[in-house]
């Protein structure tokens, strides 16, 4: 199952535990519990701290947990934790094992005193980028605190649970056999729900941090370029984000990064973070803005979060990107994650065999309709304009399917449902007029989208679109303030161009920054 490339890679991970561990398999004669034994022995091999056991009770099958040897296991993995999982099983292993996690010391204490009774459970597929964020987060929660338990399941394997629970989306998680959240979420943001008392403790300590000589607002490629470049220039730099690596979060395949073949977005948000830790910048994660306060006397421009905590920094560089466009009809919020989803490649698998919707025939909807047309029976895909948009290679792949329908000139109106899931949806014939329901069990919305600019509406110069004016410098309509990336009025929203935007912005602040003092 492991080439043997990756064999020793593990093995030489493992020579880092530091206590025996237990991996303790519950199985049955399915060809996923055949293809798990063969994945644990092969683990087990690789380390004399590792002892494998077949005589676990877990009622679900194939499963198998991992412990210290003689303790009660609180890591779990239902189905078999392959593609971008394994990671998951490589981690839990290592934590377990005494291997410290990636974060820094209040964060680990805050987890290990933390007190109940938390048992969690991770629905997830396995092409799922987001989800191993999740997965790993509660791993480590079980790992630092018996307090808590983590269980992975793969949906695909537990297909009965994922409709008895009617799960529509994923990473979908479950606290003590209640819906917690969905989507994702880290370390960070699930410690601000579980601990009351940490978002106020949090805010005041950043209202109590000296001013920066720049501060970056958000955490995506540009903001991180733009931070890399300030402190490169040793002036007092800080980053507040409301995600470090902002929307490449939600990517999975990058191929067009000049100089690496291909990646995925989660990859290169841990590298862009990784690049920024390894200067003195002071990185805030999960932080939003709501207001920017022009300079004050001492010629200092304040932003207040919506934490309640307040930063200030002699010049600023907004960076606070983009969000997918919503189609704003009725129902499309109340099923939300209930039918209703924003990423193919992660809940595409949920509907497998099911019939299911593309709205829009850009490059973006064309990719979700061919990537879902080989899982699900059948592809609706619908387009505002008279014709589709994308490139040609992909209109010319997706017209070789045979179980892909599309229709032009079609105005999503509503979004039906049963009360607990979407069951169709309503278009508007633009050419007709005429009114037509398609029953329906998914809906992919892939429409372009909105920078996050609502905040700054009565600050400085927007376009009518909501993005940020700049001029050739980065230079907003404010002095001081400066702007990058997809929340800007550049055009062509790619990664690498925002980037370079960032570098410039944060070059032409530093260029003010001489000049105002």
């Amino acid at each position: 199952m492991l080439d043997d490339s990756l064999k020793e890679q593990i093995k030489v991970y493992l020579e880092k535990l530091l206590m025996p561990i237990e991996l303790t398999a519950s199985l049955d004669e399915s060809e996923g519990a055949r293809q798990m034994r063969e994945l644990l022995e092969e683990i087990a091999s690789l380390s004399n701290k590792i002892k494998l056991g077949f005589n676990g009770a877990n009622p679900r099958r194939p499963s198998f947990s991992v412990a210290v040897m003689g303790e009660v296991p609180r890591i779990h993995f239902a189905g078999l934790p392959m593609g971008h999982e394994f990671t998951s099983l490589v981690l839990a292993i290592l934590q377990t094992g005494g291997v410290p996690p990636k974060l820094d010391i209040d964060t680990i204490e805050q987890i290990r005193e933390l007190a109940g009774s938390f048992r969690f459970e991770t629905y997830v597929s396995l092409t799922c980028h987001n989800c191993p964020e999740v997965v790993q987060a509660f791993n480590t929660m079980a790992a630092l605190n018996r307090a808590f338990e983590a269980t992975m399941i793969e949906g695909g394997e537990f297909q009965h649970e994922i409709e008895e629970r009617q799960v529509m989306g994923v990473p979908a998680v479950y606290l003590n056999g209640e819906p917690f959240g969905s989507g994702r979420m880290s370390v960070e943001e699930i410690l601000a729900r579980l601990d009351t008392g940490a978002a106020e403790r949090k805010a005041k300590k950043l209202s109590e941090k000296e001013p920066f000589d720049l501060l970056v607002i958000g955490g995506g490629p540009a903001g991180s370029a733009a931070a890399i470049y300030a402190a490169r220039k040793g002036i007092r730099t800080g980053v507040a984000a409301l995600r470090l690596g902002g929307q490449v979060l939600d990517t999975l395949a990058i191929e067009n990064f000049i100089s690496v073949e291909h990646t995925e977005g989660p990859k290169l948000a841990q590298a862009l973070e990784e690049h920024m830790r390894a200067y003195p910048i002071d990185l805030m994660n999960l932080e939003q803005a709501e207001r920017l306060l022009p300079a004050n006397a001492d010629g200092l421009f304040t932003i207040r979060l919506a934490s309640g905590g307040e930063l200030k920094s002699k010049a600023v560089v907004l960076a606070v990107g983009a969000r997918w466009r919503e189609m704003n009809v009725p129902g499309e919020a109340k099923y939300r994650a209930r039918g209703v989803a924003y990423c193919p490649h992660c809940d595409g698998p949920l509907f497998k065999g099911k019939r299911v919707a593309v709205i829009g025939g850009g490059n973006s909807g064309v990719e979700a309709a061919i990537d879902l047309a080989g899982i699900v029976s059948h592809v609706t895909l619908l387009e505002f304009g008279g014709e589709l948009r994308a490139d040609a290679v992909l209109r010319k792949k997706l017209a070789s399917l045979g179980n892909v329908t599309v229709l032009t000139e079609a105005e999503t109106t509503e979004v039906h449902g049963d009360g607990q899931k979407v069951n169709a949806l309503s278009y508007k014939d633009r050419a007709s007029g005429d009114l037509h329901r398609l029953d329906l069990e998914g809906i992919f919305v892939q429409i372009g989208l909105l920078p996050n600019t609502d905040w700054l509406k009565d600050t400085l110069t927007l376009a009518p679109n909501g993005e940020i004016v700049i001029d050739t410098h980065g230079q907003t309509s404010l002095p001081g303030v400066f702007a990058a990336g997809d929340c800007t009025t550049v055009p062509y929203k790619q990664i690498i161009i925002a980037m370079g935007e960032g570098a410039k912005a944060s070059l032409g602040a530093f260029d003010y920054l001489i000049r105002s003092s």
